[in-house]
């Protein structure tokens, strides 16, 4: 792996990404989802209920939701997962996962929903643990996607499912062009919202460095994972991803 790599559109070390990465959402952790909404042209919300549905969670199951941050998907999950089942909701941002937890505490949630800080490209759980992993609008943060992704198939059981929501390619050029002159007022908005700038930049400019729909199958692929396919959601605003890991 290269000896740097790229923190929005600057070149960084790669020791130094995750430290700038964990700054930014230290700092947008209590208005992260507003900026969902933003961002999501307000259909996060939508995104996320599909994503769930993609998942599959059944009673019983196991299911992690890795970068769970404010617990979006952990609140659609547990209902489906009991009786017998549980959620891990992993996050490697401390504040994130806080009020991840928090909110979902105060919604009564507590039976069957467990909390672990750990990071997506070196899990710290078993082989072989959960029947379904989720992760909406994280993937784009992560150092080395490669790693986080054979790591997530590590920890998924044969069988099990890999659901990815996040911010893609637009498939139109028009609409493509729509979309940036929109996002480019973010950081704006953000300072306006919160008082820092520099962190809505890097939200934008981690949504145009991920890589695009096609070439993230590829990259499951490579990681194991069989019968991947996605779908455009906002003609490709926002994409999910899928796949199974079969042996």
């Amino acid at each position: 792996m290269s000896q740097d790599t790229h923190f929005g559109f600057k070149r960084v070390p790669v020791a130094e990404k995750a430290e700038r990465v964990a700054s930014v959402f230290h700092s947008v952790a209590s208005r992260y989802d507003v900026m969902n909404d933003l961002m999501s042209l307000g259909s996060h919300r939508l995104m996320k209920r599909f994503a769930v549905e993609l998942s599959c969670a059944k009673p019983g199951d196991i299911v992690l939701d890795l970068a769970g941050g404010t617990g979006d998907l952990t609140k659609k999950l547990a209902p489906l997962v009991t009786p017998g089942g549980q959620v891990v909701l992993c996050d490697i941002n401390d504040s994130m996962l806080s009020i991840g937890r928090q909110r979902l505490e105060d919604k009564g949630m507590v039976a069957n929903v467990s909390y672990v800080q750990g990071d997506a490209e070196d899990l710290p759980f078993p082989d072989h643990q959960f029947n379904a992993v989720t992760m909406a609008f994280g993937l784009r943060n992560v150092t080395d996607k490669d790693a986080a992704l054979r790591s997530i198939f590590r920890v998924l059981k044969k069988g099990g499912r890999l659901v990815i929501l996040e911010f893609s390619a637009p498939v139109h050029p028009q609409l493509k062009k729509a979309y940036d002159a929109f996002s480019s007022v973010w950081p704006g908005v953000g300072e306006m919202i919160t008082g820092d700038r520099d962190s809505y930049q890097y939200l934008v400019e981690s949504i145009k460095m991920h890589p695009p729909q096609d070439e993230l199958a590829q990259m499951m692929s490579d990681a194991g994972f069989s019968s991947v396919q996605y779908h455009n959601l906002l003609n490709g605003i926002a994409a999910i991803h899928q796949g199974v890991k079969e042996n």
